[in-house]
């Protein structure tokens, strides 16, 4: 097992009660719920990337700085995950399952994975926010998503509440900090883009 150190957060004494009271919930629910629940835990992901994909399909046919604002989504999210890992590795959490003797849905991951932030809410998160800079409508559908990512990975047994809520928060910021930026010089990057190979990601 990997060695802890002074610096390692014990997330047990925050809201273990919480992430057990969840977890004791997940146990005792109808198979078919946990089933969608795990399924959206593992794949749900897919759908952010698909509603990425479809924003930017879409933007493209309106305009070239729409579609810039588009474009600049996933490279939101990999932000987003890039410093939430980076969080993640400094603050090297246990996850609960680790720490807490309880029966998961989900298979716990192995020691050194740690948990603070959750990487599933921060990308989840920092994609609904730049697709609302996009579309308020898929955006809006992204926010739901973002927020049942968050309680599924609670509800499976791999983080604890504050996990998911620190995680949720770095990716609403992130997202919102960069599409702001994307905002306020859309013409120019959408100027530099369109001479470039990448024109016909701009233009339909």
């Amino acid at each position: 097992m990997t060695p802890r150190t002074t610096l390692a957060l014990d997330g047990s004494s925050i809201d273990g009660s919480a992430y057990k009271d969840v977890t004791h919930l997940a146990a005792h629910a109808p198979g078919w719920v946990d089933h969608v629940v795990s399924a959206w835990s593992t794949y749900g992901l897919a759908v952010f990337a698909g509603l990425m994909l479809v924003a930017w399909w879409r933007a493209r046919r309106k305009s070239a700085t729409a579609a810039v604002a588009a474009l600049a989504v996933p490279v939101v999210v990999v932000v987003a995950y890039a410093l939430n890992d980076v969080v993640k590795m400094l603050v090297r959490e246990d996850r609960p399952c680790q720490r807490l003797h309880v029966a998961t849905l989900e298979a716990c991951p192995a020691p050194g994975d740690w948990s603070f932030p959750s990487n599933h809410a921060a990308i989840a998160a920092a994609a609904a926010v730049a697709l609302l800079y996009v579309t308020r409508r898929l955006g809006a559908v992204a926010i739901a998503g973002a927020i049942a990512m968050g309680a599924s990975r609670v509800w499976v047994g791999v983080h604890y509440p504050h996990d998911v809520a620190a995680g949720l928060l770095t990716g609403a910021v992130v997202g919102a900090l960069l599409m702001a930026g994307v905002r306020r010089w859309p013409h120019p990057l959408a100027r530099r883009l369109a001479a470039t190979r990448l024109r016909p990601l701009l233009v339909a």
